[in-house]
């Protein structure tokens, strides 16, 4: 369980937030740029300095200026660059964060990147970089992910796939989770709940039920074939009937009611 409330004094408003998550809960944290959202994760993580008091399944990380060390917090960190080590191969990437050979090769099975465990960061696509920073981001089997945006600079058939991954990591692993997103079909397949922040503070709390309603929606083609066309929307990947040309990228409406999912982009 993760209990925190915390200030911090920012150029151009106050942060000021308060979270009560379950062990094992999924929260989206979802605003504009700069609205604090990426200070509150890098706090949490006790990688900046702030005021108040977090709590994790009974430890003090935060007491009012006291604070434990981010080495000491049962934390995994994932962000959008990877954050990989260009001089260590993708083993040991991982064993350098925890000295256990079998975990490590689990992480990187569940991961599919197993057989890739001696290849260094530049050989690897965006994705295999991404998969590799979530597998080492579980290597100490943390209390609490933090995950800040980490699939946005990836096309959407990757952003798919990697969805699937975080949440296979997610149910078996069952870290309290806090990841900041834009996508509001991330969000949908991921998050048991959103928060809306706003200037430092957070406006208000959205159950899954509420993301999106019935209707019309826009999804993006991700794919096109000769008597279908793949559309991505609301986290996964879908396959419709192809009723007239259509080019990767466009934008079309769809009702969420018609959507079936093309299974085999998973």
């Amino acid at each position: 369980m993760l209990r925190a409330g915390v200030y911090k004094e920012l150029a151009s408003f106050s942060l000021e937030a308060s979270l009560h998550l379950e062990r094992g809960e999924f929260l989206a944290l979802q605003g504009k740029s700069g609205s604090g959202k990426t200070t509150l994760l890098r706090i949490i993580a006790g990688l900046e300095s702030a005021k108040g008091a977090i709590e994790v399944d009974g430890e003090l990380w935060l007491d009012g200026s006291k604070t434990l060390p981010p080495q000491k917090r049962s934390i995994g960190f994932v962000f959008q660059d990877y954050a990989l080590f260009p001089n260590m191969c993708v083993i040991e990437n991982l064993l350098y964060v925890h000295n256990d050979k079998a975990l490590a090769y689990h992480l990187l099975d569940l991961c599919d990147m197993k057989d890739l465990a001696m290849r260094y960061p530049h050989e690897l696509s965006g994705g295999q970089k991404q998969r590799v920073a979530l597998a080492r981001a579980y290597m100490r089997k943390p209390k609490i992910m933090l995950l800040d945006e980490p699939l946005a600079a990836l096309d959407p058939v990757m952003r798919s796939f990697l969805q699937t991954k975080i949440k296979e990591l997610h149910e078996e692993f069952e870290a309290t989770t806090i990841m900041v997103s834009h996508d509001i079909g991330e969000i949908y397949r991921l998050a048991d709940r959103i928060a809306i922040m706003e200037a430092g503070k957070i406006k208000a709390f959205k159950e899954k039920r509420d993301f999106v309603g019935p209707g019309k929606h826009l999804a993006e083609v991700v794919g096109v074939g000769e008597k279908f066309i793949e559309v991505a929307f609301i986290g996964g990947i879908y396959r419709l009937p192809k009723m007239k040309e259509y080019q990767i990228g466009e934008l079309v409406e769809v009702n969420i009611e018609g959507l079936r999912v093309c299974t085999t982009s998973s």
